[in-house]
């Protein structure tokens, strides 16, 4: 039975700002890279054996930081990416309706669909099985394709909620099922008040 831990990645200055970052390469801001070290203390008391890692460097920052600490594999896997946004990436909600008016989610904006995200992040998962069998392994990914993948695998995940940054999500096959053992935890960031 293979274990997966999705992990979203710190938080970058896109994210304070409110803006859709989508593929766009932003980076951690100092506080994502406090998350991500504060992460990786949490997981030296866990058993893991390898992280995979969108190839943005939001992501890659903070899952090449939990590596690093503990010792084990990281793999790049663009397939781990974020949503592509189109034209909204580098916008905020104001600027959405400045530009495209209270209805934007009605026009061809060059956004990638639900079932793109779904398709290329189930490939990757099964993939993942298939080289890790019985193994606990991290995903470190984006909120977007996080929250889009989770009900596709887990029939009774139920409605999404905002995925934090640097937040732990723990699924595991049971019988051919998925199921979840942990949502969306960020108890790392209490002990470091981030």
């Amino acid at each position: 039975m293979t274990t997966i831990g999705w992990v979203r990645h710190g938080i970058t200055d896109w994210n304070v700002a409110k803006k859709a970052q989508g593929q766009t390469d932003i980076p951690l801001n100092e506080t994502g890279r406090a998350q991500a070290r504060a992460l990786a203390e949490r997981f030296r008391n866990e058993s893991w054996d390898a992280v995979y890692a969108s190839d943005l460097s939001r992501a890659k920052e903070t899952a090449e930081t939990i590596a690093d600490a503990l010792g084990i594999p990281l793999f790049i896997d663009e397939r781990l990416r974020e949503k592509g946004c189109g034209k909204i990436e580098g916008t905020t909600e104001e600027d959405r309706i400045r530009m495209w008016g209270e209805d934007w989610r009605e026009f061809e904006l060059g956004i990638e669909t639900e079932e793109s995200m779904i398709s290329r992040g189930t490939e990757l998962v099964k993939e993942v099985c298939q080289r890790h069998p019985g193994q606990r392994v991290l995903l470190v990914s984006h909120g977007a394709l996080i929250s889009t993948l989770l009900p596709a695998l887990v029939s009774n995940m139920g409605e999404r909620q905002h995925l934090h940054n640097t937040s732990v999500t723990l699924i595991r096959k049971l019988d051919e099922q998925w199921v979840c053992d942990l949502y969306n935890c960020r108890r790392h960031l209490d002990a470091v008040n981030l």
